[in-house]
């Protein structure tokens, strides 16, 4: 079945989705220091630092020259040795801009937040996806099968094994790419996400995951299964195009920390698609016209129910219709209640947040007495009235959303 099918022929048609999803393609050696068309000083530079440079300047004329100038200083210096922490700073970088301090015209000193991508406007990003690219650090010299830049950073990989080489395998891909980040540390500092594929199979994962968490995107559109595709195609034409790309960036990766460890987690199909279809029916039944029911999710055990709960909560507290809501997760157990709290508490950036598990009745209604904002865990067992009364009393009632969840 894969006979005769070379690397170079699955490149060519990945690069050839790529260019349907309306990316720009160049090849590496065209772009390489010392070429006409070059736009790297040096092949340790990761990032095509002009086309940030130029993409700051479009998304934020407002801000001074000299503030978007410390802002692109600041995504290119890393701040520590370990590449997960500086992954994890750029992420937050790209997600909610990069913080300067600029001098206004009043004289005085003030904060600013400068863009590096649109995530309002998809098109209105400069997207690059660019084959054989080379990248030395160090006595390491080492070229990527295709590299998805936006705005100037790599922020997707995609590395490929040849189909026709029966010892090889998406996991001789995945090798490879851990080879990578031993040797090339530098370039996936940017990075948002891997996938490896020989063609047919395909797998996406972090930065952190290990094999086990690679995994297969199943679906383009989220209405059904592309069974017909390859497994490649899929997840091209499924994640990569522009406008899910971003949303998958802003809202479907979260760190997990740990006692000792760091972890990057990626949404898997199923929970980018059900998250997104879910905050879309909670916003329609919280506006004026609507029932105030959202609806039901459901999950088989281990399909990371926790995990699209945390998903569905950032994107929820972000979106301008919610007008900052209250969230109550409600489970009927004391432990369950633990867990999911756990999950959140170690995911608490995404939900520009810290959740809090009520105590008591007492707690609870103290938690509720907010006019606005916070992630409160608690049992239903805490949420019965007492003496037939309310436990809070709220101004906006679509500002406060009950989420229960059951085992």
């Amino acid at each position: 079945m894969r006979a005769g099918i070379a690397e170079s022929i699955v490149e060519a048609a990945a690069l050839s989705w790529f260019a349907d999803l309306g990316y720009v393609l160049l090849h590496g050696p065209e772009i390489a220091p010392g070429e006409p068309r070059g736009e790297r000083a040096s092949y340790s530079e990761v990032v095509l630092a002009g086309r940030l440079h130029d993409a700051i300047a479009a998304l934020n004329p407002e801000v001074p020259v000299e503030a978007r100038e410390e802002a692109l200083r600041k995504a290119l210096r890393p701040d520590s040795p370990s590449l997960v922490l500086n992954n994890r700073r750029l992420h937050r970088m790209l997600v909610d801009g990069v913080e300067v301090e600029a001098l206004g015209t009043d004289g005085r000193i003030r904060g600013e937040r400068v863009r590096l991508l649109n995530f309002d406007a998809p098109d209105r990003n400069d997207w690059l996806a660019v084959n054989q690219f080379t990248v030395v650090e160090g006595q390491a010299n080492r070229r990527l099968d295709l590299v998805v830049f936006v705005n100037g950073l790599p922020l997707g990989v995609i590395e490929l094994k040849n189909p026709a080489d029966e010892d090889a395998t998406i996991w001789s891909a995945l090798n490879q790419l851990q080879t990578y980040k031993r040797d090339v540390p530098t370039f996936f500092t940017f990075n948002e996400v891997l996938a490896v594929s020989d063609g047919l199979e395909a797998r996406l994962g972090s930065l952190t995951a290990p094999r086990e968490r690679f995994a297969p995107w199943r679906t383009i559109e989220g209405e059904e299964l592309a069974a017909d595709l390859t497994q490649l195609e899929v997840l091209i034409r499924g994640l990569f195009e522009k406008g899910r790309l971003l949303d998958f960036v802003r809202h479907f990766v979260v760190f997990e920390e740990d006692v000792a460890k760091l972890t990057k987690i990626l949404a898997g199909y199923h929970q980018f698609h059900a998250t997104r279809r879910a905050v879309e029916t909670t916003v329609r039944a919280a506006s004026p016209a609507g029932d105030r029911r959202a609806g039901v999710v459901w999950h088989t055990q281990g399909s990371g129910k926790s995990l699209t709960m945390v998903f569905y909560a950032g994107k929820l507290v972000l979106h301008p219709a919610m007008q900052n809501p209250t969230l109550v997760v409600l489970t009927d157990r004391n432990d369950l209640d633990d867990q999911l709290f756990g999950v959140f508490s170690r995911c608490h950036e995404i939900l520009r947040q810290t959740p809090v598990q009520a105590r008591d009745r007492a707690h609870l209604r103290e938690l509720l007495t907010v006019g606005s904002g916070g992630v409160v865990f608690t049992t239903i067992q805490k949420f019965l009235a007492e003496e037939k009364g309310r436990l809070a009393e709220r101004d906006h009632p679509r500002r406060y959303l009950l989420l229960p969840c059951t085992a």
